[in-house]
């Protein structure tokens, strides 16, 4: 059974100097404007911010590169604090770089197979950066663009406005795609997205963000006795490129099975020929609630050494889980420490992958008039 987190947070508030003794650090209370500091700048000179905010016991760092979160800050069973998002410490080190480390993800997340295909009788060629297909948008996606980005206080929830527009034709894509992303921490310390997006011709869009998950603090090792639990009884397999199939494959007596719960590393050495292609787990979860008009919990993430916890909620009908198998020890990370295979998993809400070429996949077309939305919902516990 779980702690109540408020209760815990409240505790480690009062101890103050103790909580710091123990791995914390000092901030000011919660709820409060966020606060804007200059973080880098790129080699053009264009100037790259940082917004810090906390709510609700949770703390978080976002750049106006990419969207990204640098990190985010939640406590364990004793009220200790740790970053449980991996990332970097400078800008260089985002460009030049980082596999998508918390960033905004666009126009289409995940592939595209040989970066094309065909809408309204028009084939479109998009930017390909990942062998024959395209990955995450392309070479140039969104999370390698400065994102215009404002704070706001709105009753007691703190957060960020995001705005970013991406031209016609823009890295292949087209129409004219004006976005908006709004990062909220709610006052129970819920982290809250809401992905809206305008276009002005038909187009496809999938947004989603990245976060490189370790509940028991970022460079703290592997996360393979992490337990997870994911409410899908199916899943897309793949080619050896990593494109789906198009089938929906039962998960029941295969490793990836993930519906009563187990740690990461229990089948994850099991053989599967999926596994041995992907070099682990990095597949899309056919959702068993498929599209809902409002977010609905899919997926738990338990350290049972921290005792942290991660509920994830979605209307979105896929989830990739990741599980950091291209992390191969080049990378060292904010804190000083170096990232090696199987060191955070990702947990990415979405529309399945290469859906613009399959038919039977839900649409992810959008038209001029209409408006694209969606929301996740992470929820911490300790």
């Amino acid at each position: 059974m779980e702690l109540n987190r408020r209760t815990v947070i409240a505790g480690a508030a009062a101890a103050g100097v103790a909580a710091t003794a123990l791995g914390g650090t000092a901030h000011a209370s919660d709820g409060g404007k966020p606060v804007k500091s200059l973080f880098g700048k790129l080699a053009d000179g264009t100037k790259v911010y940082r917004w810090s905010l906390q709510n609700g016991g949770t703390r978080l760092k976002v750049l106006s590169y990419g969207g990204v979160v640098q990190s985010l800050e939640i406590p364990d069973r004793h009220g200790r604090y740790a970053n449980v998002s991996l990332g970097f410490g400078s800008v260089d080190e985002y460009v030049a770089s980082s596999p998508y480390f918390g960033a905004l993800i666009g126009r289409y997340g995940n592939r595209i197979g040989k970066g094309r295909f065909t809408l309204d009788g028009k084939s479109y060629q998009l930017s390909v950066n990942d062998g024959v297909n395209s990955l995450h948008g392309g070479a140039k996606g969104f999370d390698k663009r400065v994102w215009d980005v404002e704070g706001f206080v709105k009753g007691s929830d703190v957060g960020l406005y995001l705005h970013y527009t991406s031209v016609d034709g823009e890295m292949g894509y087209p129409g004219t795609l004006k976005v908006k992303v709004t990062y909220t921490l709610t006052r129970h310390g819920d982290w809250r997205i809401d992905y809206e997006a305008v276009t002005d011709k038909a187009t496809v869009v999938n947004l989603t963000s990245h976060m490189y998950w370790n509940l028991a603090g970022e460079g703290s090792g592997t996360i393979e006795d992490h337990e997870l639990t994911i409410a899908a009884s199916r899943y897309t397999p793949t080619d050896t490129g990593l494109i789906p199939t198009g089938e929906l494959a039962k998960v029941s007596g295969t490793p990836f099975d993930f519906r009563k719960g187990k740690t990461v590393g229990r089948d994850i050495r099991a053989g599967h020929v999926q596994q041995v292609q992907a070099k682990g787990y990095d597949h899309n979860w056919v959702l068993d609630k498929g599209i809902t008009a409002r977010p609905e919990h899919v997926a738990t993430l338990r350290d049972p050494r921290s005792g942290r916890t991660l509920h994830i909620a979605t209307d979105q009908p896929g989830l990739q889980f990741y599980s950091g198998n291209f992390l191969d020890g080049t990378l060292t990370g904010s804190g000083g420490r170096t990232y090696r295979q199987g060191d955070a998993l990702c947990l990415e809400t979405q529309h399945f992958p290469d859906s613009p070429n399959q038919a039977a996949f839900p649409s992810t077309v959008l038209r001029p008039g209409q408006v694209y939305r969606s929301t996740t919902v992470h929820t911490f516990g300790n």
